[in-house]
């Protein structure tokens, strides 16, 4: 006998099995990591085809709250952390905004000679001695961002002093050294993590994810530090809220993260 009576009406019969399946994975029926009853098992469940069920899967899947992978079967896994790429609060601070406790581990703190691309972005001849800084980044244990962070030796000097498993790198940049972040530059594109990196971030290997490339400015618009983000495509999202009318150009664009302030205005933090 069917588990939940479905009802024909203006609600398709595969979304109100998405939303009781919601409301059981809410209820603890599954929990994360379980292996979700066969197909056919949940048409019994449900009264209904297995074409309903694979399109009520589909739209949980689509929503990052189900992992499906042939022959093995259907599993509950944690919904994504969905950021807003134009906030002003730091991770840590958004993190534990959401209830979440933040973490970070320092990957690699170095000095390097900086690449073509450093150089550009930081305005410096290539070859220039820079800090780069690699951390994990993530919440209640599970790895979201992998950092890599580039910054010239002479503008900060002993850098790497302070603890960055535990401190804000543009709070260190601006109390220790008096330089205020007032804007950033991103760039988005998708991205297939190396072996490292999807180690680093516990990925599916060749996994799809998003990598973010942004420069942050001091004020008179001094570039002061190159970024590299590798987002977890499995476990976080992005959106961006606009107003106004949608541009209708095809040309690729960067987002940019904030608007030009005078010096001591308030800046999203790393």
């Amino acid at each position: 006998m069917a588990r939940f009576h479905l009802e024909s009406g203006p609600v398709p019969l595969h979304h109100q099995v998405y939303l009781d399946l919601r409301e059981a994975f809410a209820a603890g029926e599954w929990q994360t990591g379980d292996r979700l009853p066969a197909e056919r098992d949940l048409a019994g469940r449900y009264g209904c085809s297995l074409i309903t069920i694979r399109r009520a899967l589909d739209e949980l899947a689509r929503e990052g709250r189900l992992v499906r992978s042939p022959g093995r079967g259907t599993f509950l896994i944690d919904p994504p952390i969905v950021r807003d790429i134009a906030a002003r609060a730091g991770f840590a601070d958004e993190m534990q905004a959401r209830g979440r406790v933040p973490y970070a581990v320092v990957v690699a703190a170095a000095q390097e000679p900086a690449s073509p691309a450093v150089a550009a972005a930081l305005d410096i001849p290539v070859g220039t001695p820079v800090h780069s800084l690699e951390r994990v980044r993530g919440a209640d244990g599970v790895p979201l961002l992998l950092e890599h962070a580039y910054l010239r030796v002479d503008r900060f000097p002993g850098l790497f002093d302070e603890d960055y498993t535990v401190r804000s790198l543009y709070d260190v940049l601006e109390r220790r050294y008096g330089c205020g972040i007032v804007r950033t530059t991103e760039t988005i594109a998708a991205y297939i993590p190396d072996a490292r990196e999807a180690r680093l971030l516990g990925l599916t290997p060749r996994r799809a994810s998003l990598r973010l490339e942004g420069t942050a400015f001091a004020p008179a618009d001094v570039p002061v530090e190159f970024s590299r983000t590798i987002v977890s495509g499995e476990r976080a999202r992005y959106y961006i809220e606009t107003t106004g009318g949608r541009s209708r150009s095809l040309e690729p664009v960067s987002i940019e993260t904030g608007d030009r302030q005078p010096a001591g205005a308030g800046s999203r933090t790393r």
